[in-house]
């Protein structure tokens, strides 16, 4: 049996986010799952905790290795990233590899701190900013990536509990205590990825794509070309199967 692989989505969005990576691992036999975050997805409703979004994340990797018996590959977007991130140096060796995508900059509180004022600005508006977010998201990506994105529902109250958590979080830190493959991939207009190179040098075992004309949301913009590097990283991670 194929080493699993856990897909981790980004904030507002929700595990329909990977329905192209999950197709093609399917059509390839790797069994891969892709998880939804408290507050996100088929958990909307639920607050937005650092512990429970680990949590989330370590539950996913012990269901797939006792599955398989081998390793799962880590994937993550954008928050997901930097929680995988998080959780892989927490827990050294129970991944085989990570791929980090849309996660290159360091959260910094002042930066957070506006996007929380203009979130909070945004939720005054009588649908809570929903008409916006979904425009945005059909301005920027191709179909059916918009709908992959969109179907999950989006995860409008979770902003402030998000932004004042990110910032206790130290990627390029904890970067340097991951002995595993990792796979950093950026879109080449990605706003989020400012300090790429720096999460890279911190990287023990690291290496950095980025994708040609693809925006922070690289995954569904650029699909096609995300699961092509998503599988490199799994088998370079991994040898097709998993290390032992």
């Amino acid at each position: 049996m194929p080493a699993p692989v856990i897909l981790v989505h980004g904030l507002r969005t929700s595990a329909t986010m990977w329905r192209s990576q999950l197709a093609a691992l399917d059509a390839r036999g790797i069994p891969a799952t892709a998880v939804d975050l408290p507050g996100h997805g088929s958990r909307l409703g639920e607050r937005f905790t650092l512990e429970s979004a680990l949590a989330t994340i370590g539950d996913a990797v012990s269901s797939a290795q006792t599955f398989s018996g081998l390793r799962p590959y880590l994937v993550g977007f954008s928050l997901g990233g930097y929680l995988a991130i998080e959780w892989a140096a927490a827990n050294p060796g129970r991944v085989s590899g990570l791929l980090i995508a849309g996660s290159g900059t360091r959260p910094h509180p002042v930066v957070l701190g506006g996007w929380r004022v203009l979130a909070r600005g945004i939720h005054l508006f009588p649908d809570r900013g929903r008409a916006l977010n979904d425009f945005t998201v059909r301005l920027f990506v191709p179909e059916p990536g918009a709908s992959d994105v969109l179907d999950g529902g989006v995860a409008l109250e979770v902003m402030d509990d998000v932004l004042r958590a990110l910032p206790t979080l130290a990627p390029v830190e904890r970067l340097s205590g991951i002995e595993a493959p990792v796979l950093f991939v950026n879109g080449r207009f990605d706003h989020i990825r400012l300090q790429a190179r720096r999460f890279l040098a911190a990287t023990p075992r690291g290496r950095l794509v980025t994708v040609a004309g693809a925006s922070h949301m690289v995954s569904v913009v650029r699909p096609e070309e995300f699961t092509r590097l998503l599988l490199d990283g799994y088998e370079q991670a991994t040898g097709g199967t998993s290390l032992q």
